[in-house]
This record gives C-alpha cells, sequence and structure tokens, in this order.
C-alpha cells in the first residue's frame, strides 16, 4: 500500500501534463501554466505569469505544494479505510489534479463497493473535452491494470502567441 505522493506518482502525472513555464491559455480558454495549474487550484496564474516565465525549479516547487496540500489529502479522504496500491493512488491523484471531481467520481464509490467493473466503465465518464480521452484511459488502466506510461520524461512546450495557446511544435524532453 502506497497512499503517498511518490516520485514515480508525480512523474506520471506529469507526463499527463506536460510543463509550460509562463501562462497559456488551455482547450477550454482557461489561463494554466507550469504543469497544468489554473487559478482553480488555490495558486493565482494569471496574469502573475503571462509573458512571465518561471524556472523549472519555480514550477516544480509550486507543483508539489499543491499535490502535497490540496490533491493527495483529497485522494486520501475519498479513500480512507482502503488500502490503495502506488498505482491506484496516483492514478486517482492524476485524475483529481485534472478533474478535480474526486469526490463526485461515481467510479470511486463504485470501485469501493466492490464494483469493479461498474467503476471501471465509469471512470470514462470524465471524458470531456475530447481530447482528454487518452488521458483518461491512461490513468484508467494504471488505476485497474497497474499500467504506467510514464518513462521517466518531462515534455516542455513554449507558448504562441498572439494566441497564448501551447506550442505543440516545441517539444523538448527532459530527463
Amino acid at each position: 500500500m502506497v497512499n503517498r505522493v511518490t516520485a514515480r506518482a508525480a512523474l506520471e502525472l506529469i507526463s499527463h501534463e506536460g510543463l509550460i513555464r509562463e501562462a497559456y491559455k488551455d482547450s477550454a480558454e482557461v489561463w494554466t501554466w507550469s504543469i497544468g495549474i489554473t487559478n482553480s487550484s488555490g495558486h493565482k496564474v494569471y496574469p502573475r505569469y503571462k509573458d512571465n516565465p518561471q524556472t523549472i525549479e519555480r514550477c516544480l516547487e509550486v507543483y508539489k505544494w499543491l499535490l502535497l496540500k490540496k490533491y493527495a489529502p483529497a485522494v486520501h479522504e475519498v479513500f480512507s479505510g482502503f488500502e490503495l496500491t502506488e498505482e491506484q493512488f496516483a492514478a486517482a491523484l492524476s485524475f483529481h489534479y485534472n478533474t478535480g471531481g474526486i469526490r463526485r467520481a461515481s467510479w470511486a464509490r463504485q470501485w469501493k463497493a466492490g464494483e469493479t467493473n461498474k467503476a471501471y466503465r465509469s471512470f470514462m465518464n470524465w471524458s470531456k473535452p475530447p481530447e482528454i480521452i487518452d488521458r483518461r484511459k491512461k490513468e484508467r488502466d494504471l488505476f485497474f491494470k497497474g499500467k504506467w506510461t510514464n518513462i521517466g520524461h518531462v515534455t516542455e512546450y513554449k507558448v504562441r502567441k498572439p494566441s497564448y495557446k501551447p506550442n505543440w511544435n516545441s517539444t523538448k524532453k527532459l530527463v
């Protein structure tokens, strides 16, 4: 049982998010920064990081703080009394980091009730916008099948201006 944020879990989540060191607009036009951090996380992103790139160290500092102080405690709360594997904890953490919905997720309630097949199917109820489907499948397969997808790399992207959208062609792999 591993009900804590391990380096492997943190890297898995980063692989789903990527790293952008200045504020950008995500697919839903929400100002985002670093490793998928938005104002709704409790850390003020916009306008703080618009045209204001930060060091990798600062990006990781805020990411770690949010994982430990906001997202992991919610996962602990929802799965209180249940032993999760490292894979399950990492998947639930990634899911909650992305959706903020671990407390509302029917798949979590179903899994705790022993309805594993139903929970497996329900995991994909959280598939909007469509570009999130691949990530949701990876999280689902990590939780239910123990299948990790990260190989220890972080992908960094630049911001395309004036649209402030990620420049998906600016891929830089960080090891």
